[in-house]
């Protein structure tokens, strides 16, 4: 728990306005992803169609990725339990780098989902920064 705390304390020291906005928009494009898997849900049952045909849960496994990336995408914008919505992306992004290698590889999705995987770990040891929801409720107790 003390590493933890010493971790906190450099992130607060150190932190800056551009890590912050790395945040915000990180937590913006999990927000427009989600949305766009739930007004298409076609394209996520094309893609996770080419894993397994008899894939019984798939529907719960759409439901779980766009709400998850709404959700989770709205609360690391506002820096609110930062890293436990990053914990919730991180088998989802692991996924999409999976099925890029496993199925048809595309290139920019291939990038895409690697380079939000890394700025979802980079958030995960940093956590959400002085300026969020996070600090400002533990400031206040």
């Amino acid at each position: 728990m003390d590493r933890v705390k010493s971790l906190n304390k450099w992130a607060n020291a150190h932190t800056s306005y551009p890590i912050d906005l790395v945040r915000i928009g990180l937590g913006v494009f999990l927000f427009l992803k989600g949305v766009f898997f739930i007004t298409n849900r076609q394209y996520l049952h094309e893609i996770l169609g080419h894993m397994n045909r008899n894939f019984g849960s798939e529907m719960l496994l759409i439901h779980y990725v766009a709400s998850a990336h709404m959700v989770g995408g709205i609360m690391i914008v506002f820096g609110l339990l930062t890293r436990w919505s990053i914990w919730a992306q991180l088998p989802i992004l692991i996924g999409a780098v999976i099925i890029n290698f496993l199925g048809q590889m595309n290139v920019q999705n291939l990038i895409m989902a690697s380079i939000t995987l890394l700025v979802c770990v980079f958030f995960l040891f940093y956590g959400s920064g002085k300026h969020s929801a996070d600090y400002y409720f533990k400031m206040n107790q």
